[in-house]
């Protein structure tokens, strides 16, 4: 038997979906600035985080709840369903509806994408709750991706492949490690927008 060829057609369908969901978020954060007040460079990779992280929600995880609540991944047909058998080839979890990750797909898809429009809404307006927002949001995708793959660890990972390349550094880590990283960053900036605003109260009730 041949082995399968690092980039099939439906990984480079993949890829390249990927890079339309990047480039919508770019244009996406590009008329929330044009349209919105003026905001710093660094609430500015927010919002386009914020922005690809409804996009990504809004057509790619909503199309895996749906092809899971009615059916299953490995039986339905179209665009959407060809990406996710993709990555199902990395984590098999996702072609047969297992109920723990569809549950933490609805968290994502339903509170995820309503906290991260909320917190875009509180940049712009400068509201007093954007960090409270930001911290709840950022909590919830850590939470997501520990309840996605900490189980499946403990269990010594039996629906991940990890012997193509491919699988194990674009599809599990770099696309899974997006949502570690920059949350974790995300939740580093608020600790320091929190801790000075005590400093703040602090220093005028000394006044």
């Amino acid at each position: 038997m041949e082995p399968a060829l690092l980039l099939s057609e439906n990984a480079i369908k993949s890829l390249a979906y990927a890079c339309v969901q990047f480039v919508a978020s770019v244009v996406l954060t590009l008329l929330f600035i044009r349209l919105g007040k003026r905001i710093s460079f660094a609430d500015k990779l927010v919002v386009w985080w914020n922005s690809y992280d409804v996009v990504v929600h809004l057509t790619l995880e909503s199309a895996f709840l749906y092809y899971s609540l009615t059916s299953t991944v490995a039986k339905s047909e179209g665009f959407f369903a060809d990406i996710w058998k993709e990555y199902a080839k990395a984590d098999s979890r996702f072609a047969h509806s297992d109920p723990a990750t569809v549950a933490v797909e609805i968290m994502t898809v339903v509170l995820g994408n309503f906290l991260c429009i909320v917190l875009i809404h509180a940049i712009f307006t400068d509201k007093p709750y954007r960090h409270t927002v930001q911290i709840i949001l950022q909590t919830c995708e850590l939470y997501g991706g520990w309840m996605t793959f900490g189980p499946e660890w403990i269990q010594g990972s039996p629906s991940l492949d990890t012997s193509n390349p491919l699988y194990l550094w674009c599809y599990l880590f770099f696309f899974n490690f997006l949502w570690v990283i920059i949350p974790l960053l995300l939740l580093w900036q608020s600790w320091i927008a929190v801790a000075g605003y005590h400093k703040a109260i602090n220093k005028m009730k000394l006044n």
